[in-house]
């Protein structure tokens, strides 16, 4: 119960820096990819030609497509602090590989702290660092 406290009492920081920032700092070619599609910086799973990607929405919306589950989250970002927060995830009858690899980077997405961009590549760092690629296409 108390991790929960401390989710929201994070969540409710961010938001109120949030609201201090001026708007067009998002858009900036360096700033958190809003209204952009990421794709994990990482080969597929055997047997798998699918890699996990996230479509950001413009308010920080998630539609995640992972390893075998999909379903939506929201990012809310400050300078470099982000938070994490998964919504519901649809399982698509996953083999426990795939389901595992699923929730450990929902896992990981959910405990990083911090976040860089570096042209083209986002970092999240945390106990599992994680980076993904935004989609030039």
């Amino acid at each position: 119960m108390a991790s929960k406290v401390g989710f929201w009492y994070r969540a409710a920081a961010v938001m109120v820096v949030i609201g201090s920032m001026h708007a067009s700092s998002a858009s900036a070619q360096d700033g958190f990819p809003f209204g952009l599609e990421m794709i994990l910086d990482a080969q597929p799973l055997p047997g798998s030609r699918r890699v996990p990607s996230l479509e950001i929405g413009d308010s920080g919306d998630v539609k995640l497509e992972l390893w075998c589950k999909s379903g939506t989250g929201q990012f809310s970002v400050a300078g470099n602090t982000v938070i994490f927060a998964a919504g519901g995830l649809q399982d698509r009858s996953c083999p426990p590989a795939k389901a595992q690899a699923d929730d450990d980077l929902i896992a990981a997405l959910t405990a990083a702290a911090t976040w860089k961009r570096q042209g083209d590549l986002v970092s999240f760092t945390g106990p599992t660092p994680l980076r993904f690629r935004i989609s030039t296409n």
